[in-house]
């Protein structure tokens, strides 16, 4: 069986279904042992759904997890005494929220596979780095919340950076100019949650009048699109006004999860949510938890060969999705592609990485 540093030497979309699917089931099956032998919640869990390893012939066998028992287990596989950090999910004030507990193997895992990730469509070089979003997000170094996973994770690719608000949330208008006149003639990468993006950084440009000319700029965003959509911004027109006011060149979403950090799907540029060699996504019946056809909506199980700390390897969330298609997707790349339906009906209602309360 290949080991993860090996597994990290491969091209990232460069494995058809019938090679990926061998990959992943072996490497699945293997982290399901496992967990099994280290964390005790997960194995009475196996246990109590009579789960057999011997039953396990592809991917779709594999047992998942619904996403809300992050919530209300400790699901860790390490010793308290090699606890490096502990990630949480971001919730409205109240609302319990995931707890994911990381060593420091899987802490750098999850950084190597985010940069084989992202490299493939930003390139290798390091760029200077627009952070929409502020400094305050990152303060406990020691507990992460999305957001701030999500912001440290990125600044790997950072050879200078800058955070565009302050720590009250204020934006930097000058701080942001001079930043982008600093690095004038480069292409400049943007990272920010999507309602971040919008609501502090591009209205504040039109409301202020703002000139921003980030020309061949890059920007990455993800975290949810509810309030948005509650807004009537659609991904079209939220492309299309970022484009219009900033001259950005290239914009990615990405669909991603704290409970499965680094292991993140990438918007290509047909728009389509894509699976690496990493990872990948399965949906599901509602009713019956059956596989979904390709064209049909479902329940998304996502799956990360990553999670070693804690049992977060196969997880059922909360989301629905589409299953566009596998090895064909025209940007070239392999593997299976789809785009995000919403939140399922009926389900605990969160906040997503993009939530922000003004102090």
């Amino acid at each position: 069986m290949l080991t993860y540093e090996e597994i990290l030497q491969i091209p990232p979309y460069s494995l058809n279904k019938q090679f990926k699917d061998k990959l992943l089931t072996e490497q699945l099956l293997e982290l399901t042992r496992h967990h099994a032998q280290h964390c005790r919640e997960y194995k009475n869990i196996l246990d109590a759904t009579k789960f057999a390893e011997n039953s396990v012939r592809c991917i779709e066998d594999i047992p998942f997890l619904p996403v809300r028992l992050f919530k209300d287990l400790e699901l860790k596989s390490v010793s308290d005494e090699n606890i490096f950090k502990v990630m949480t999910s971001s919730g409205t004030t109240g609302q319990k929220v995931s707890k994911i507990f990381l060593d420091k193997e899987t802490s750098a895992l999850q950084q190597k596979t985010l940069v084989k990730i992202v490299t493939d469509f930003t390139g290798k070089a390091r760029l200077p780095m627009l952070i929409i979003d502020s400094p305050s997000v990152l303060k406990d170094r020691a507990m992460f919340s999305a957001r701030g996973a999500g912001i440290l994770g990125f600044s790997i690719f950072a050879s200078d950076r800058k955070f565009a608000f302050d720590e009250d949330m204020n934006i930097d208008v000058e701080g942001i100019q001079a930043f982008v006149e600093k690095h004038r003639g480069k292409p400049i990468l943007m990272f920010g949650f999507t309602f971040m993006v919008w609501k502090h950084l591009y209205e504040n440009i039109i409301k202020k009048n703002i000139t921003l000319d980030i020309s061949g700029g890059i920007l990455i965003h993800g975290g949810g699109w509810k309030k948005l959509k509650d807004e009537a911004v659609s991904p079209h027109v939220f492309n299309e006004s970022l484009k219009r006011v900033c001259n950005l060149s290239q914009i990615y979403d990405y669909y991603g999860m704290v409970e499965q950090t680094g292991c993140i799907y990438m918007q290509c540029e047909q728009g389509h949510l894509h699976s690496s060699i990493f990872s990948d996504v399965i949906m599901r019946r509602t009713e019956d938890f059956s596989v979904c056809d390709i064209g049909e909506k479902g329940m998304i199980q996502v799956l990360s060969l990553l999670p070693k700390s804690y049992s977060g390897h196969s997880i059922l969330t909360e989301d629905e999705g589409t299953l566009l298609g596998i090895d064909n997707c025209s940007c070239g790349r392999l593997g299976k592609y789809f785009k995000i339906e919403g939140r399922l009906k009926n389900a605990e209602v969160r906040g997503c990485s993009d939530t922000y309360e003004r102090r």
